[in-house]
Order: structure tokens, then C-alpha cells, then sequence
């Protein structure tokens, strides 16, 4: 049975914005419930980070898997004082509240595909493995696998968020990323994306889910996959979520 959990804010109207904490956030905890979900990657943006209740509850009792840093997406990546400002909290508050992961992305203006901010990045990122020995930091980006290698530490204290449709509008094989990359999976985020970059229901865009699935299901993956598909009609959040739910899991179960 997958473990499947969902993006924080899908179970809400975006009222707040697009990718951003729901004002009644705990009300999404209950949906996940009805909606027999596992677990919630909770966001933190540049417009929330200093009213986001990550820093002010004790969540340490929700199922949260990760925090994903979203206000890092930004060119100052791999400067130091950048990510002591912006990472730092962020990282005190997850030991906090037992959340066991750190998504950074390293996407748009985050992105390291150049090889010196690459290198530069790691070493940033090393200081923060090695003040906070208990969390683990897992990298989203649209990085050619053999890239995204030289990312990884020697202590796997830093992992990879797998996102189906960003490798997809990337145009990178799934195949070759999953047999080059799995060992240091944490978490799948399963997204349908057009090869232009449009985000699109599951099953309509140009993702090969079936190809993923058999794929991680060759190299024994049993880690957690994430819902972060589209949006489509705002007030019919719940409907969404679930039809998308269900065709993503009679795919993976070989039933379409």
C-alpha cells in the first residue's frame, strides 16, 4: 500500500495564495483523515515565514513528514548569511517539532545547474548537516542525476525529493534518475507536467506514472510519495484531491 500524503494548502481554497499555509490550517489535518492520507509536507514561503505557525505551534503530534523551505527559492542559495537568516529557523523549528526532514529547493532562481554555485551551495549546506546532526535535509531539484550527486554527503544526512513532474518537463529519463538516485530517495511528489512545463491533473499530461511505478517498485522503494498535483476548480478542493488520489493509486496498482 503506498503511503501517500499530500502538499500542504491542497485540501484548501487558495485563499492565501497558491502555495501557501491555509489560515485554518489545522483543519486540513482532519481532511487528510477523512481522506485516508498519511501525511502532510508542510510549506513555508517568503510571504509566510514570518507569521507561519511552524514557528509558533507545537506540531510535534501532526503527521508531518517534511518542511519544505520555499522561501529559499531565491539566487542567494549559496550564500551563508542568506541561509542563516532564512534556513536557520526553519531548521530549529523542525527539531522542535520532530519533523524529520528539510525539503531545499533548488529550482528557478534557486537552481545550482551552474557547477561553481553548485560547489558553493554544498558547503553552505554542510555547515547546517553539521549543526543539526538529527534533521535530514532532502534536495528537490532539476538537476541531471549525475549532477545532483555531487550533493550528496558521505553521512546521508542529505537525501532527494523525487518530483515526477519536474524531471518529466526537464526531459530527463525517469528510468536512468530513479536507477542512479533511489537509494537516497525520501519522498516522490507526484505531479502530471506537460514537457512545457504545465502542471496538469494525473493521467492527462505527459508523465509516464506507470514507468515510474514499476520503476521504483524495481529498486524496492518504500518510501513516502506526496500529492502535489493541479489545482483545478477552487471550492472543489476535497473532490480533486480525492479523484486524483484514487487514479494515482489504480495506476501504481496496475488497474488502468
Amino acid at each position: 500500500m503506498m503511503k501517500l500524503g499530500i502538499i500542504q494548502g491542497r485540501l484548501s481554497a487558495p485563499t492565501e495564495g497558491f502555495q501557501e499555509c491555509p489560515r485554518l490550517w489545522q483543519r486540513e489535518f482532519f481532511h487528510l483523515l477523512s481522506l485516508e492520507l498519511d501525511h502532510i509536507e508542510w510549506i513555508i514561503t517568503k510571504n509566510s515565514f514570518n507569521t507561519n505557525p511552524f514557528f509558533s505551534y507545537d506540531l510535534s503530534g501532526y503527521p508531518i513528514h517534511a518542511v519544505c523551505a520555499d522561501n529559499l527559492v531565491d539566487e542567494r542559495i549559496d550564500n551563508l548569511n542568506f541561509m542563516e537568516e532564512n534556513l536557520d529557523p526553519i531548521c530549529k523549528a523542525a527539531v522542535a517539532n520532530d519533523v524529520e526532514f528539510v525539503t531545499i529547493p533548488l529550482l528557478e532562481s534557486s537552481s545550482v545547474v551552474n557547477a561553481d554555485k553548485r560547489a558553493a551551495f554544498k558547503q553552505v549546506l554542510t555547515r547546517f548537516t553539521t549543526k543539526y546532526p538529527g534533521l535530514k535535509f532532502s534536495l528537490e531539484a532539476e538537476l541531471e542525476a549525475e549532477k545532483l550527486l555531487e550533493l550528496l554527503t558521505d553521512d546521508e544526512s542529505v537525501y532527494i525529493t523525487y518530483d515526477t513532474g519536474n524531471i518529466t518537463s526537464c526531459g530527463f529519463n525517469h528510468e536512468e534518475y530513479i536507477r542512479l538516485l533511489s537509494d537516497r530517495f525520501s519522498n516522490v511528489h507526484l505531479k502530471d507536467r506537460t514537457l512545457d512545463a504545465k502542471t496538469v491533473p494525473p493521467g492527462t499530461g505527459d508523465t509516464n506514472f506507470r514507468l515510474i511505478f514499476d520503476s521504483l517498485r524495481s529498486v524496492n522503494y518504500s518510501g513516502v510519495f506526496t500529492m502535489q498535483t493541479a489545482r483545478e476548480c477552487e471550492g472543489e478542493e476535497l473532490q480533486t484531491v480525492a479523484r486524483h488520489m484514487n487514479i494515482l493509486r489504480r495506476i501504481n496498482e496496475q488497474l488502468i
